[in-house]
């Protein structure tokens, strides 16, 4: 039993795919083929069934996944001892959303390089759904996203700190900031929001519909920096974390709306697969992100 034959046995059982599975190891199928027809052989039992495009685990490859996971698990425990004194350099993976890039990245991004200059790291922005599949097929090492609170037996979540979502304007928008207000005296106002059916947006969406009432935007578009730039500069009113717009209200650029009827708190959260290796690069952008979000 070779290690390779592992390793490609657990990305199919991630993947659901030998096509995805070659694509991600860098084998072509048929390689991948004879890998798992082995590793089947030296077992005596068949780990995978075929029905049409997607391959499904028997009942002994269900068994067998757990084995095969402690075993890379144990094997990458070994080497990472034998590193243990070398400087860290493997690359990361992050996966996070637009607004923490934004808000909260450039700061967490500048302290993990003066620790570990050598440390090649990937950032890739997305939704969170998208984020979490991507996590569950192994594309990432870990997700840093801002959402509801998220848990999944597969997963382990590292952080969770809670966020405020808030309403804010421009200042010229005549709207004072001390005065509580209800939400139905600015749905007529333009607004400027991030895209429907994710996060916060989804949240806002849904509180509307259960009163009967549906808020059409003004502009809709995925860049938190762009949504802000635009509300500075025009009449207009969005909904953000309070982490990406925080600045710019303490600069007096901003106005934050005390709206009393809709007050809404997601959470920070990291997250990464269980079956997932936690590398020490991981555990050190962990570590980072928890001390820049106020965690540790």
């Amino acid at each position: 039993m070779e290690l390779r034959q592992l390793q490609t046995f657990v990305t199919i059982t991630q993947t659901e795919s030998f096509s995805r599975a070659a694509e991600i190891l860098g084998y072509t199928q048929s390689a991948l083929t004879v890998q798992i027809r082995l590793l089947e052989n030296e077992l005596g039992v068949k780990l995978f069934d075929r029905m049409g495009k997607k391959v499904y685990l028997t009942a002994s490859g269900r068994q067998f996944t757990d084995h095969a996971n402690q075993i890379i698990r144990d094997i990458k425990r070994a080497r990472e001892f034998a590193k243990n004194e070398e400087e860290l350099c493997s690359p990361l993976h992050v996966g996070t959303l637009e607004s923490l890039c934004f808000s909260k990245l450039p700061q967490i991004l500048n302290d993990f390089r003066s620790s570990h200059p050598r440390v090649p790291v990937k950032v890739t922005a997305s939704t969170p759904n998208q984020l979490i599949d991507m996590m569950e097929r192994n594309q990432l090492d870990l997700i840093y996203i801002l959402d509801r609170p998220r848990y999944n037996d597969n997963w382990n979540k590292v952080m969770e700190v809670r966020e405020p979502i808030v309403f804010v304007a421009s200042p010229s928008c005549g709207l004072d900031g001390n005065r509580e207000i209800r939400l139905e005296e600015i749905m007529d106002e333009p607004f400027f929001l991030t895209e429907k059916n994710e996060n916060y947006r989804r949240e806002l969406d849904c509180f509307l519909e259960s009163q009967g009432r549906e808020l059409t935007p003004f502009l809709e578009i995925s860049n938190t920096e762009f949504i802000i730039r635009m509300i500075g500069k025009n009449r207009g009113i969005s909904y953000l974390p309070l982490l990406a717009v925080r600045e710019y209200v303490e600069k007096g650029e901003l106005t934050l709306l005390n709206v009393a009827d809709f007050r809404l708190t997601m959470c920070q959260q990291v997250i990464y697969h269980k079956n997932k290796w936690r590398s020490k690069e991981m555990d050190a952008f962990i570590r980072i992100t928890a001390h820049n979000s106020g965690a540790d």
